[in-house]
């Protein structure tokens, strides 16, 4: 007997930013796939992803919120990771396979706090090949399943904090617990190993979770199954607003004939300070309008909400 068939979602206009702790075992669009359909939204969209293997603050954009979705991805983040030492892998996480097994020399505390103020700070980073970014518009992990080495430029990025738990005995196989407060483009698996290697012995990371992206921090998130267990109206009030992705942006708000102008995409002159990122909202009603940016006392609009948006927006509840 033929199964039935599967009742067809019906989708509607959702907007605003739901904070998912992001499950082990899921990629990131995954995850937002599953949100989505709880949702029933119909445009949805991730502001960086978290590795299957990783869990925690991702996170998600739906409707006018994925026009900002993109300023997120500069945001500082917070990790806690598990560093296993003495075995490398081929992707520096437990998913790879051993390409390397070291002894683990004694580890003092002392040897600890000098490792760990070597990647306090500034410092390079060289990406790993198990990685998205791109090249020649392929990403570089495809490149790695194929067995093709290629090669990367070392990056800048800025670790803030890092703190080092002390293995209980010191002795092979020991973990070590890192605590890791980083700018954009830090890659912990890649970390992980570097602290190996300056230990002496390499390793790889076997657990990774996001604590915090920007402002918002793991309690804040719901799980997947958590929102599963909740009725729609619940869903939708677990949803912040779009301009919870603007955090640290200079606050404008125009009267309703300023309001109109600028939407079309006009500048607008006023007594404004210059500022590389302004959030603009109308005044009457009060509503986010879309970021810009002021130079010598001009707003220049950036990212602006559609006609459409701002309409569905106004009309919810």
């Amino acid at each position: 007997m033929n199964a039935a068939p599967r009742a067809r979602v019906q989708r509607r206009p959702v907007h605003g930013v739901l904070l998912l702790d992001k499950p082990l075992g899921l990629s990131s669009n995954q995850a937002l796939q599953k949100a989505k359909w709880l949702l029933r939204a119909e445009k949805a969209g991730h502001t960086g992803t978290l590795d299957p293997l990783a869990t925690g603050v991702l996170p998600l954009c739906f409707g006018a919120a994925t026009k900002f979705s993109g300023l997120h991805l500069d945001a500082d983040k917070t990790y806690r990771a598990t560093l296993q030492l003495g075995v490398r892998t081929s992707t520096g996480d437990r998913e790879g396979e051993v390409i390397e097994r070291r002894p683990v020399p004694p580890i003092t505390a002392e040897l600890l706090e000098s490792v760990r103020q070597r990647f306090l700070g500034r410092i390079t980073q060289v990406p790993p090949m198990h990685s998205a970014l791109k090249k020649d518009g392929k990403p570089l992990y495809d490149y790695a399943r194929s067995g093709v080495a290629v090669e990367r430029s070392a990056r800048d990025i800025v670790i803030y904090e890092l703190n080092l738990a002390l293995p209980p005995d010191g002795q092979a196989q020991a973990a070590i617990e890192m605590i890791v407060k980083c700018s954009k483009g830090t890659y912990i698996r890649t970390l992980g190993e570097d602290i190996g290697e300056a230990l002496g012995c390499g390793g790889h990371l076997s657990a990774l979770r996001r604590l915090a992206t920007g402002p918002f921090d793991e309690r804040q998130c719901i799980t997947l199954e958590e929102l599963a267990a909740i009725d729609e109206p619940a869903r939708l009030a677990c949803l912040r607003p779009p301009e919870a992705l603007l955090d640290g942006h200079l606050p404008i708000t125009l009267s309703p004939e300023e309001a109109g102008r600028f939407l079309s995409g006009l500048r607008r002159r006023g007594p404004w300070p210059d500022a590389d990122r302004v959030a603009v909202h109308g005044e009457q009603p009060r509503a986010l309008l879309g970021t810009a940016h002021v130079r010598a006392g001009e707003l220049i609009p950036g990212r602006l909400l559609s006609p459409i948006e701002l309409k569905q927006m106004l009309s919810l509840p």
